[in-house]
């Protein structure tokens, strides 16, 4: 009574500083989210989705207030396939992002996108065929320095040359991991891949940013199950590095591991 749990202090371990949600458990070194789970599906539930059939566009433009979108994207369990770009003025996109799902209900896609300047628009595009509809949720979001930026604070980055690949595996406790890509200020090229054994993809995103310190990447990956591991590609050249500060999102403190029996489980 009153010791932590082994796997809990692996996690402690593995993934300090605390998330940025714990389930309300006091301490956490990270800004707080606005309410439980902000960026989750949690959130996303609360918010009117828009369909987009497969193979069609959907635009959705504001105001030059807005600093930062929120963009959510799920399926009802089959997968997804779409492009997500942040566009500003004609024939201009200063970051798409192109996402795979394989089951866009357990893990839907949830990014944060700062927007800067005037003029800008999000478009979603399922390039999925028509069988394969996805449901878009795109929320403004303005409170505070935002998710990226209060991550880099708290987080020591990891250096990812171009070419190089970084991988980290997750605790089967954590509900959820956020990750934010960024640069000094050069072009952002980067695979994003969440695995669930050997090769197995359950989550892609190829990313683009024309300037990763005007536009970082957020996002949060839901990790349901166990054998969770992130691996990030950059794809750019040499000359191109980046910074990838990843941490847990959401912990389940609760979760009784010794009464899960054998584990079989297929993923």
């Amino acid at each position: 009574p009153g010791m932590a749990a082994p796997w809990e202090t692996q996690q402690t371990s593995k993934n300090a500083p605390a998330p940025a949600v714990g389930n309300g458990v006091p301490g956490s070194a990270m800004a707080p989210a606005k309410g439980p789970s902000r960026y989750t599906k949690d959130f996303m539930r609360t918010l009117r989705p828009v369909k987009v059939q497969g193979s069609t566009l959907k635009t959705c433009s504001f105001n030059e207030s807005v600093e930062r979108i929120q963009v959510f994207l799920d399926t009802g369990g089959r997968p997804l396939n779409a492009e997500v770009n942040l566009w500003q003025g004609p024939d201009n996109a200063p970051q798409k992002i192109k996402v795979y799902l394989e089951d866009g209900m357990k893990r839907p896609f949830s990014a944060v996108i700062d927007t800067p300047g005037a003029g800008n628009a999000i478009a979603i595009r399922n390039t999925a065929p028509m069988e394969f509809p996805l449901n878009a949720y795109v929320e403004a979001d303005n409170g505070g320095p935002g998710p990226a930026r209060a991550l880099a604070a708290n987080t020591q980055p990891r250096t990812i040359q171009g070419g190089a690949v970084f991988t980290t595996p997750f605790a089967p406790n954590v509900k959820s991991i956020q990750i934010m890509l960024n640069t000094d200020g050069r072009p952002l090229q980067a695979r994003l891949e969440l695995l669930q054994g050997p090769n197995n993809n359950k989550q892609v995103m190829e990313v683009y940013c024309e300037d990763g310190m005007d536009r970082p990447f957020f996002v949060v990956v839901e990790t349901p199950g166990d054998g969770n591991v992130v691996r990030i590609v950059n794809t750019a050249t040499l000359e191109y590095p980046l910074s990838a500060h990843v941490e847990a999102f959401e912990i389940d403190n609760n979760r009784d591991m010794a009464q899960r029996g054998a584990g079989i489980m297929w993923s």
